[in-house]
C-alpha cells in the first residue's frame, strides 16, 4: 500500500532510557512503514541538553508553537544522583516543566481503558481526567541550603521600590529553603482550559488545593477559578447540566476513592503530577493514561505520563530482556498524529490514528500483552511478550486492519 502523505511537520521529542528505546522500536514497526512521516527532530535526551545548556528544550518548544502539535518521549529530570552518572554540568530543571511554562498549557491525562484491565478501585465505571496546571509551583523553584544560623526572608521588591518583606525562618543550624511562585494570568488560563474541557467533554469538574493551610497562595487558586467560573460559565454550566466545585485536595482524595469516574479532577501542578499517576495505576499500569499539554491558543504536545522505566533500560544495558509496556507511548504518538490530521483536513492520518489504537487494544484483549498487564489482567491464557514482540504483535493486528 501506498504510504500516506503528510502536508505539515510535527515536533518529534526524543527522550531517555527505555522510552527511547520503545520510541525507535515504535517509528520503524508502527508508522515509518505506513506514513511518509514529517517531524522536526528535537533530542531531549539528557546527554544533549546537557551538551547544549538545555538550550535544545527551549528551541522544541518555540518549534511547537510553530507548528502546532508535537509528540514527546519521557525524560531524565536529573537529581543528585543523575548529576554524577549523566556527569551533568547543573542539575537541569525538567524539560516538561520548561515545555508547559513556554506553552502556558494545561495537561489533561485520562487512562487508557481495555477489556480485561479494571481499575483496583471497583466502583470506578468511567475514566477519571486528570487536569493538571502545567506552570510554576515547584517545577520552576528556587532553593537553597541553608549552611548554618542565620535569618531567612521572603522580599518582594516593586517596580516602584515598594517593599515587602516577611520572615521565613530564624534558623539556629543548618537547613534548607524552598521558594516558589506562580502567576494570576496563567491560573487564568489554567481555569479557562478546564470549564471549556468540561463543557466540551460535557463532565463535572472538581478543583481542589489546601487553602485552609496555604491561606494565601493556594487561596488565590481558589479565588480565581470560583471569579472566572461565577462571571463567565456558570451559565453555560448549567445549561449543560453539569457542575463545578471547589473541594479541599484531601476531601478530594477521600472521595474520589467513592466516586463512579466520568469527571475531571483539575490539580496544581504537583498534585496533579502524583494523583495522575494514582488514577493511572490504579487502572492497570502507568503506562495505561494519556497526557495532552493544551495552551490557550490551541497547541497541543501529545506525550505519554509516565517516567523514563528506569530498571527495564539497565536491564537491557545488560542484555537481558524486558517487558516494557508501550501502549501510552504508542498513543502520545496516535494523539498528536490524529490531531495533525485534524489540523491538515487529512482524513486518511486519523483513520490510521484510530487504527492503530484499535490494533493496540485489540492486541491485549486478544490475550497477548506485557508482563504489567498479565500480572493483573482477567483474561485466561495470556501471553506475556517482551518488550519487541509486544509492538510486533500489534503491527500484525495493524497491517491485517490496513
Amino acid at each position: 500500500m501506498a504510504k500516506i502523505q503528510m502536508k505539515t511537520p510535527l515536533v518529534e521529542m526524543d527522550g531517555d532510557e527505555m522510552t527511547r528505546i520503545l520510541w525507535k522500536l515504535i517509528k520503524d514497526e508502527l508508522l515509518l512503514p505506513f506514513i511518509d512521516l514529517k517531524t522536526e527532530y528535537y533530542d531531549l535526551g539528557l546527554e544533549y541538553r546537557n551538551e547544549t545548556n538545555d538550550q535544545v528544550t527551549i528551541d522544541s518548544a518555540e518549534a511547537t508553537k510553530k507548528y502546532g502539535v508535537a509528540v514527546k518521549c519521557a525524560t531524565i529530570t536529573p537529581n543528585a544522583a543523575r548529576m554524577t552518572e549523566y556527569h551533568l554540568k547543573e542539575m537541569w530543571k525538567s524539560p516538561n516543566g520548561t515545555i508547559r511554562a513556554a506553552l502556558d498549557g494545561t495537561v489533561f491525562r485520562a487512562p487508557i481503558q481495555v477489556k480485561g484491565i479494571e481499575p483496583c478501585v471497583k466502583n470506578w465505571e468511567k475514566p477519571i481526567t486528570l487536569a493538571r496546571h502545567a506552570y510554576g509551583d515547584v517545577y520552576k523553584n528556587t532553593e537553597i541550603k541553608v549552611p548554618g544560623a542565620g535569618k531567612a526572608e521572603l522580599v518582594f521588591t516593586g517596580a516602584d521600590g515598594q517593599e515587602i518583606r516577611k520572615t521565613i525562618m530564624d534558623f539556629d543550624g543548618p537547613g534548607i529553603i524552598q521558594g516558589i511562585h506562580n502567576k494570576d494570568k496563567s491560573i487564568e488560563s489554567f481555569a479557562r482550559a478546564c470549564f471549556n474541557y468540561a463543557l466540551d467533554t460535557k463532565q463535572d469538574l472538581w478543583f481542589a488545593t489546601k487553602d485552609t493551610i496555604s491561606k494565601i497562595y493556594d487561596h488565590n487558586f481558589k479565588d480565581i477559578f470560583q471569579d472566572i467560573f461565577d462571571r463567565e460559565y456558570k451559565e453555560k454550566f448549567d445549561a449543560a447540566g453539569i457542575e463545578y466545585f471547589y473541594t479541599l485536595i484531601d476531601d478530594a482524595v477521600a472521595r474520589v476513592m467513592k466516586a463512579k469516574g466520568g469527571f475531571i479532577w483539575a490539580c496544581k501542578n504537583y498534585d496533579g503530577d502524583v494523583m495522575s499517576d494514582m488514577v493511572s495505576s490504579a487502572c492497570g499500569s502507568l503506562a495505561m493514561m494519556t497526557s495532552v499539554l493544551v495552551s490557550p491558543d490551541g497547541v497541543f504536545e501529545y506525550e505519554a505520563a509516565h517516567g523514563t522505566v528506569q530498571r527495564h533500560y539497565y536491564k537491557h544495558l545488560e542484555g537481558e530482556e524486558t517487558s516494557t509496556n508501550s501502549v501510552a507511548t504508542i498513543f502520545a504518538w496516535t494523539g498528536a498524529l490524529r490531531k495533525r490530521g485534524e489540523m491538515d483536513g487529512l482524513a486518511e492520518l486519523c483513520s490510521f490514528a484510530d487504527k492503530l489504537e484499535s490494533a493496540t487494544l485489540g492486541t491485549i484483549e486478544a490475550g497477548k500483552m506485557t508482563k504489567d498487564l498479565a500480572l493483573i489482567t482477567s483474561l485466561d491464557k495470556v501471553t506475556v511478550l517482551n518488550s519487541q514482540d509486544f509492538i510486533k504483535a500489534v503491527r500484525e493486528r495493524l497491517e491485517g486492519m490496513l
